[in-house]
């Protein structure tokens, strides 16, 4: 059994908000403005093929939109762009736009470890990725008990387990979406210590409680996204005083013009989803 190590997503802005707070503390009269430097506008292609198991994996979603600064409000969707995925095989699977940035394919085929790449135009470039369908083990079983927080309150806690294949080297990422988060929750796991045998991921907060319905989502992914996310990760649960990493690349190319990439990573993933009742 062995005990993960959490993060919780958070954006740019929960970390200007801590900084908000101390500055809302120390002086309630007076209106703080941060001066923030507006980076460079950037393409941001979200482009994650889930199959979950017991379904076809047949309607999948990619969205594109692109970097604002943090007071504008709003992300700005990027309409009439032309997405595309080819697998291996020369099979093409053509995502239309179904609302400004959202566009969606409705004749996926996902097979697992075959190779696929995404082509996407748009606004006068073209961006391009390469990745394989990483399988994922399905998840066993759920257990919850009470645990004592850092605290010495009492809380609750959720234990999924699923075997790891002896085969092979395995990654995961793991998210838990509940009514009592914000965001979801991430974990990232690999078998470097435990390949081959059955591994048990934990999950508590102190806000969860009988009644609630966490959605657990058990994705296998590639060594290269595992790296990824990793870092992003790092970089989201980092203090927020401090310095943060540079932007982090992702997979996704532009062809017509290298220094000008996108955000975002274009990942395959079969994943395992449990919705779980808290008793």
């Amino acid at each position: 059994m062995n005990k993960l190590k959490k993060y919780t997503v958070m954006n740019k802005a929960l970390a200007l908000i801590s900084i908000l707070f101390v500055f809302a503390f120390t002086s309630c009269e007076d209106v703080v403005n941060l001066d923030l430097e507006t980076g460079e506008t950037k393409l941001v292609i979200d482009a994650e093929i889930i199959w979950k198991k017991g379904t076809a994996g047949n309607e999948q979603i990619i969205k594109v939109s692109k970097t604002a600064s943090y007071y504008s409000g709003s992300t700005p969707k990027v309409s009439g762009a032309q997405v595309r995925v080819e697998n291996s095989n020369g099979d093409v699977f053509t995502f239309n736009e179904t609302e400004a940035g959202v566009y969606k394919c409705i004749n996926f085929a996902p097979v697992i470890d075959m190779e696929y790449k995404l082509f996407v135009t748009a606004e006068g470039q073209s961006y391009t990725a390469t990745e394989k369908l990483t399988s994922a083990t399905p998840i066993n079983k759920v257990e919850q008990k009470m645990v004592p927080d850092f605290g010495g309150k009492d809380v609750i806690e959720l234990t999924f387990y699923y075997n790891d294949p002896a085969d092979q080297t395995n990654f995961y990422v793991t998210d838990y979406q509940s009514e009592f988060l914000i965001y979801p929750e991430y974990e990232i796991t690999n078998d470097e210590f435990y390949n081959g045998n059955e591994i048990s991921t934990r999950f508590s907060n102190e806000d969860m409680k009988a009644g609630n319905t966490v959605k657990i989502t058990h994705r296998g992914v590639s060594k290269n996204f595992f790296n990824y996310w990793k870092l992003i990760l790092e970089a989201s649960s980092s203090n927020p005083f401090l310095v943060p990493p540079g932007n982090i690349r992702g997979n996704i190319i532009n062809t017509s013009n290298a220094n000008d990439f996108a955000f975002g990573y274009f990942r395959l993933c079969e994943a395992d989803q449990v919705d779980y009742l808290v008793k």
